[in-house]
């Protein structure tokens, strides 16, 4: 495993990470968690991300209980949590969003279902329009000077919130964010090679990806039929398969099985091809993975040696078969 800082701080996590969407407290039961979560820290990953609304907290439950069952060491591990749609779907006024009340009451919240003292990473999940920016820099820092959290970042926000984020910081002497979390695959490009490039450069902010895999998309299980227990085929995911596929479905197939003829002709898996192309980017901290299986925790890891593999050749080969974002 190589593990990378975020940004230009000292925190440094697997640029291979495993996060906990539809799978831990939802698909998966405890025993299976346990299992997955074991593999995943056997083969060096060390960074694992959560949400309050993943299951409606049930995700971050369970996750407590596989990590007091586990009983790591607390250093050797990373986790995160993410605040804003909170886990009440009924969505009462102050039940969500990034207000004071709100994101210090998910933090306690975050903790007690994953019966931690601290989060070593607090995303803020998505931007609040009908929060001030100020209002929300400040809370984190309170929490980070409370011990409650260690870092804070953002997660799909435009470059213009994350830059006021982090010069409102620095003014009045807060804890800026040091992390974005956009996704990043080869079929979604744009976000991270144009519209965050200059501000990682400007603030050292760190980036933890996640559909490494467009949905699966690009790990060539879904060259012909979807497999039926592929998350796309769920009938609760159609939306899912939907964005997935964009707005001209055929032309989106096509890409991906030329992809993973691409990958066969090289010598190696759809899946690790498409994670190797994206850690092999300088910013990326940390691709975030998801998994129901420890086989598929051990296919991915394989991506972190082919990087090496990837010359200028095949790098090319690879961001050819979509067109450049620009």
């Amino acid at each position: 495993m190589v593990y990378r800082r975020v940004g230009s701080s000292g925190l440094k996590l697997s640029v291979i990470s495993l996060g906990t969407w539809t799978t831990i407290g939802d698909r998966l039961s405890l025993p299976e968690s346990i299992d997955l979560l074991s593999t995943a820290y056997e083969l060096g990953i060390n960074f694992f991300d959560n949400a309050e609304t993943y299951a409606e907290g049930s995700s971050e439950v369970a996750m407590g209980d596989a990590l007091k069952t586990l009983g790591w060491p607390r250093e050797s591990f990373v986790v995160s949590s993410k605040v804003y749609w909170g886990t009440n779907p009924a969505k009462p006024p102050n039940g969500w969003g990034l207000s004071r009340k709100h994101v210090r009451e998910a933090c306690d919240a975050a903790l007690r279902r994953l019966q931690l003292e601290y989060l070593d990473l607090y995303f803020c999940h998505r931007p609040d329009p009908d929060t001030p920016i100020a209002e929300t820099v400040t809370t984190m820092t309170d929490l980070i000077r409370q011990g409650k959290i260690l870092y804070w970042g953002t997660s799909e926000w435009a470059p213009d919130a994350i830059r006021a984020a982090c010069r409102l910081a620095d003014e009045r002497h807060l804890e800026p964010p040091i992390v974005e979390q956009p996704q990043y695959n080869l079929l979604a490009r744009q976000r991270v090679e144009q519209a965050l490039a200059g501000l990682t450069a400007e603030f050292k902010i760190g980036l933890t990806t996640w559909a490494p895999l467009a949905y699966g998309l690009l790990s060539g299980k879904y060259d012909s039929d979807p497999p039926a227990d592929g998350r796309l085929a769920l009938d609760d995911f159609k939306w899912l398969n939907d964005r997935a596929l964009g707005l001209d479905p055929d032309r989106r197939r096509a890409q991906i099985r030329t992809f993973s003829a691409l990958a066969r002709d090289i010598g190696t898996t759809p899946s690790r091809l498409a994670l190797a192309w994206v850690i092999s980017h300088p910013q990326i901290s940390s691709a975030i993975t998801g998994a129901t299986k420890p086989a598929h925790l051990i296919e991915n890891v394989g991506a972190v040696e082919l990087v090496a593999q990837l010359d200028d050749t095949i790098a090319r080969r690879v961001s050819e078969l979509v067109p450049d974002p620009a």
